[in-house]
């Protein structure tokens, strides 16, 4: 028996145009806040490491708290909550990339002390040896051999953080689930532009494994 649903297939097609005005705010938002990511990943994950009492501290609070906390609240306390607290207007798409930037930073810090901490502690006692200092010890020797440790899980993080975009739709971003949506609002063709938005969010998210993997073959090799 026929349910009386015919897709129209041409209709996504037609629509593309729109959902890829989505697309592009989707990558900007997830390269940028993924690079100041893991710029704040980095720094936190030497921090989680560190025998230093106050940088420990301070960067195991802000672990403990983003990760305890859903990224959609963390967007809307950015972009509602922040401006009242601080007497400032803050753009939609600057919350959202702060918001992703706080989030993938917080996760990104737990897999550079993971892979920090994976090293052989003879690697920096050989490196003290030769009389390096524990900086040079950390970032000639220690380090190459964690980031290699890292690039699996970080791939894993950005496919994460690339997915968790859609969520900055309850703050008014132009992303690629909000443009789908307000597609849908107006054509009704849910079924043609929700597969559209799906095989789009597929097709970066693949982009990224292979980025990865290709990344990953280089630096064994190397």
């Amino acid at each position: 028996m026929s349910s009386g649903f015919h897709p129209e297939w041409g209709y996504a097609i037609q629509v593309l145009p729109f959902l890829l005005q989505g697309v592009k705010y989707t990558v900007l938002i997830a390269i940028v806040g993924l690079l100041a990511g893991f710029l704040i990943g980095a720094v936190a994950g030497l921090g989680r490491v560190s025998k230093n009492k106050i940088l420990f501290g301070l960067s195991t609070v802000y672990v403990e708290v983003i990760r305890g906390t859903p990224i959609m609240v963390q967007a809307l306390y950015i972009y509602f909550a922040l401006p009242l607290i601080l007497s400032i207007k803050i753009d939609p798409l600057f919350a959202g990339v702060l918001a992703i930037s706080l989030n993938a930073g917080a996760y990104i810090a737990e897999i550079v002390r993971g892979a920090i901490q994976s090293i052989d502690i003879g690697q920096t006692e050989a490196g003290r040896s030769l009389g390096l200092t524990h900086f040079q010890t950390l970032f000639h020797i220690v380090w190459p051999q964690a980031f290699k440790r890292m690039i699996p899980s970080l791939g894993n993080q950005f496919i994460i953080s690339l997915k968790d975009t859609s969520l900055l739709n309850v703050i008014g971003v132009g992303e690629l689930t909000r443009q789908g949506t307000m597609a849908v609002a107006t054509s009704f063709r849910a079924v043609e532009i929700y597969t559209s938005v799906a095989l789009l969010y597929l097709v970066m998210n693949l982009s990224i494994s292979i980025m990865m993997r290709l990344l990953e073959r280089r630096l064994q090799s190397s």
